[in-house]
């Protein structure tokens, strides 16, 4: 049997305890990795691969990155969905006896990066952890980065579906039952992209998580906490607990308190919604420009911008807690000079979480604290500005700011103000801040001056003239007195070597600047690190306070953004109403606005509420605008409701528990879902949930179908969605099946609207203006010669829709005429109404006026609706004849 070396044993020990993970190993100036973890490294990072001898026959595989850059390479493994255990070295390699104590001090996954590449400052890094009971959910979400730390009980597969999208988690971690629950963890997983991994049993046992929550925050019960009625909110919090101890090798002092949350407190917007609306990234580009938070983000911190993402994601459903921001926004805007000021004392503030954070969790480095200094520097003239504010927010803001004076002046006094990246390296500690670190610092430039000094003083004292300080690396500094001169020797010299012509002498004073000069630049570096470790430890007592302040500062870069969005795009405070209209007067879309360079937007009017105005049916040619139309309500609606200003001259928004949108067509390859099919599972979705609070923005229902399909789908969602006792909601319906005008007066709080066209010749002119009214015509070949279809092509198309349109009459009169299903504008007449015998217009009395009347219809001038009209009108006829 092979024998391995010991220190290959001791990395296969550490191995087997972490084999989920790939293990970095720390041996010198590298971190190693050994066997499969280096043909798998060595493939994903590009690194050579080598071998190393181990006691086997063969030589282990072996790759390695540099200790300094290793977060870079740590970075990309954790992209690319590995954890990585980091194994470090215990003791001095120096000062060891036999082996080098290992462990692992840290594993990196997705939910635990603290900082890297990985990480983008204007989003937070949540990790998640859901358990299932057999009947409902609880779920925790905690930023270790941040300190943000959450809780709930969910009671559906919806609602944890809503949650994963809210909050778009890096990882996931679950007990084994969810697999159980019919949630589709492979599809979420695809469309978010989040790590997930189960944990056993053990984890979520319901009292062990209790008391690890509690023991966390130092209460004998969890009621201080808030949470004592989320009992599954409960397991998850202690199980997420659990797995960061575990993971993270420390007690998360970040961690300092927890909030519990209902999904009811926000507005609820599932993922079709949040990518019609492209709230925070574009649907084709996958980019922040061109979306709602690209036009509202004009933060100018880290915090900030996560918190309005947040404001963006999370909109409100109480009007109080609405009315509260607007307030604040209107004062800056009323105090613009205040609010600039603001702006540029915001400027200079680094990420206040995330470095109290790296504080806490002692990773921080010397370039940190100089960062929390610089930002701290600016937080007495923030405190003063917004103490004059008077608004709600503002008030509660200066109460609970905090200057941290006293943060700052410990920095300042103790950190130089330009130090090394590694805290081994010295030059951190400032002059005057500790005694012993000036002095040895001093010994290293003026050692040779003290022994210069030393020598004249003795060889005053004694009268030996040929007295001299000499070095050796065996014997250190020593006096070297020649034979001559042995007899004036005084008695305090000690010997320490006898040459053949000399004697080698030290005193008690030569003893001490030895080992001051030696072991100067060693003893300072190990000084200033502990001394370092000092302050960074006494920054990390007061991690309530700065996260306290940090929090405050995001709120006052949010409400700055928002107003200066406001008076620069000419925005206007919107009113909040319960009582269900929304009336927009010469609103505008806030994104396109912003795009177009070299035209003006066309404003237009809504008016939606609960009674006469619930449906707008809107009809008009492609291109025309309809879709931007209807986003442009929507997303007013949901600007309004996160406190903020909106693009309108007037506004009068009715609050709105969830918007529901059903734009554009995209096939779901990845699921084998065709066009058609997500349509209707997203149209599934909205009539399943949606409530008479709710607003739907539904474009072109039914067009991935055949025509009297898709017609008579959209037509029956209508009806559904306009019934008080199914939904009635407020619906914005865009369509290109005229014939639903026909709804307008036959379903009450049905109103027609068209985007107005000016026609000129062949060619048309889109007026982007909303009117009342249907549209007649679809222009499709018009669009098609806008978009530069060839000419040849165009005129073809518009010879057949000719000969198909008059085809596609006759045929349908006549199978209508067959079936019996014949529709009205008031009313559908169902084939079960009339008599058998009567189902055929040509077998009764007086057929040749029935004839009569066809040979003079002109059917090519005839809309579908008048075919199905004039039935009905030879229905009737027939019926009264026949009585």
């Amino acid at each position: 049997m092979e024998k391995m070396s010991p220190m290959m044993t001791q990395y296969l020990k550490t191995k087997s305890e972490y084999s989920d993970c790939i293990l970095f190993y720390r041996l010198g100036d590298f971190y190693e990795m050994f066997f499969d973890d280096a043909l798998l490294v060595s493939k994903e990072l590009e690194l050579t691969l080598t071998g190393k001898d181990c006691g086997m026959s063969e030589r282990a595989p072996m790759c390695g990155v540099p200790y300094h850059a290793v977060d870079v390479y740590i970075d990309k493994l954790i992209k690319n969905g590995h954890k990585v255990a980091i194994a470090e070295q215990l003791e001095d390699p120096k000062l060891a006896k036999g082996l080098v104590k290992r462990d692992v001090i840290r594993v990196v996954t997705p939910g635990t990066v603290l900082a890297g590449t990985s990480l983008d400052e204007t989003k937070n890094n949540y990790l998640m952890c859901i358990v299932y009971t057999g009947s409902d959910f609880g779920m925790s979400i905690v930023d270790i980065t941040t300190g943000e730390y959450l809780t709930t009980d969910l009671k559906d597969i919806s609602e944890i579906r809503d949650e994963l999208f809210r909050f778009s988690p890096s990882e996931i971690i679950a007990n084994e039952y969810l697999q159980m629950s019919g949630l589709d963890l492979e599809e979420l997983r695809n469309r978010i992209g989040f790590a997930y991994s189960t944990l056993s049993n053990k984890y979520f046992d319901d009292i062990t998580c209790y008391k690890a929550l509690c023991k966390h925050f130092h209460v004998a019960n969890l009621t201080p906490l808030g949470i004592e009625t989320f009992p599954n909110g409960i397991i998850a919090s202690g199980a997420l607990l659990q797995y960061l101890y575990e993971t993270q090798k420390n007690e998360m002092p970040q961690l300092t308190s927890i909030k519990p949350y209902t999904t009811g407190k926000y507005m609820i917007l599932d993922t079709a919604t949040r990518r019609n609306l492209e709230l925070t990234e574009t649907m084709r580009e996958k980019q922040k420009r061109g979306t709602l938070l690209w036009v509202l983000d004009k933060t100018k911190t880290a915090m900030g911008a996560r918190l309005l993402r947040q404001y963006v994601e999370q909109p409100l459903v109480k009007r109080d807690e609405i009315v509260i921001r607007q307030d604040a926004i209107e004062e800056l805007c009323e105090n613009y000079i205040d609010r600039e000021e603001l702006r540029e004392y915001l400027q200079p503030i680094y990420d206040l979480e995330r470095l109290i954070g790296r504080v806490s969790y002692k990773s921080a480095n010397p370039k940190d604290l100089i960062a929390l200094k610089n930002s701290l520097e600016m937080l007495p003239a923030i405190g003063a500005l917004i103490s004059k504010f008077k608004s709600q927010a503002f008030v509660k803001c200066t109460e609970e700011f905090d200057a941290l004076e006293d943060l700052y002046a410990l920095i300042d006094a103790s950190i130089n103000d330009d130090p090394p990246m590694l805290v081994h390296d010295g030059g951190i500690i400032k002059p005057g801040y500790s005694e012993e670190t000036d002095m040895l610092r001093r010994s290293k430039t003026e050692g040779k001056d003290w022994l210069a000094d030393l020598e004249a003083t003795e060889r005053d004292k004694t009268g030996i003239k040929g007295l001299k300080i000499k070095f050796n690396k065996v014997f250190g500094y020593y006096f070297e007195v020649t034979n001559s001169f042995k007899d004036l020797v005084p008695d305090y010299f000690e010997r320490k070597q006898t040459l053949v012509g000399a004697e080698r002498y030290t005193t008690p004073r030569l003893k001490e600047l030895e080992n001051i000069i030696l072991g100067a630049d060693d003893r300072l570096k190990g000084l200033e690190y502990d001394l370092f470790s000092e302050v960074r430890d006494k920054l990390a007592d007061e991690v309530v306070r700065v996260q306290k302040t940090a929090h405050a500062v995001a709120l006052i870069d949010v409400f700055c953004s928002l107003s200066l969005v406001a008076q620069r795009n000419n925005y206007v405070r919107p009113k909040i109403n319960e009582k269900g209209i929304i009336k927009i007067r010469d609103g505008r879309h806030p994104v396109v606005e912003l795009m177009l360079h070299d035209d003006l937007f066309v404003a237009n009017d809504v008016l939606l509420d609960n009674h006469n105005n619930r449906i707008s049916i809107i009809t008009g040619p492609n291109m025309a605008g309809k879709s931007t139309y209807m986003r442009q309500v929507a997303l007013i609606t949901l600007m309004a409701q996160l406190g903020s200003f909106v693009p309108a001259a007037e506004a009068d928004i009715s609050l709105c528990d969830r918007i529901f949108t059903r734009v554009g067509a995209s096939d779901d390859l990845a699921s084998g879902q065709s066009t058609f099919m997500v349509e209707m599972a997203e149209v599934s979705n909205i009539l399943r949930n949606a409530t008479k609070n709710s607003l739907i923005v539904l474009d072109e229902i039914g067009r991935g179908t055949s025509t009297y399909d898709g017609m008579s789908i959209a037509w029956a969602v209508v009806e559904f969605i306009s019934d008080p006792k199914q939904i009635g909601a407020k619906t914005l319906f865009a369509t290109h099946y005229h014939e639903l005008t026909e709804l307008e007066g036959a379903i009450p709080g049905v109103v027609n609207y068209c985007i107005a066209v000016r026609e000129q010749g062949d060619n048309i002119i889109f007026l982007r203006k909303i009117i009342k009214g249907g549209a007649d015509k679809s222009y499709g070949i018009q669009v098609a010669k806008l978009a530069g279809v060839p000419d040849k092509v165009v005129q073809r198309a518009k010879e057949l829709v000719e000969q198909l349109t008059d085809a596609d009459i006759a045929v349908k009169t006549k199978e209508l005429a067959q079936t019996g299903a014949v529709r009205s504008p008031k009313r559908v007449v169902k084939a079960d109404e009339v008599d058998a015998n009567q189902l055929t217009l040509f077998d009764t009395v007086r057929e040749e006026d029935i004839l009569e009347e066809l040979e003079k219809l002109n059917i090519g001038q005839m809309t579908p609706m008048d075919a199905l009209n004039t039935l009905y009108n030879w229905q009737n006829k027939l019926k009264n004849r026949m009585k």
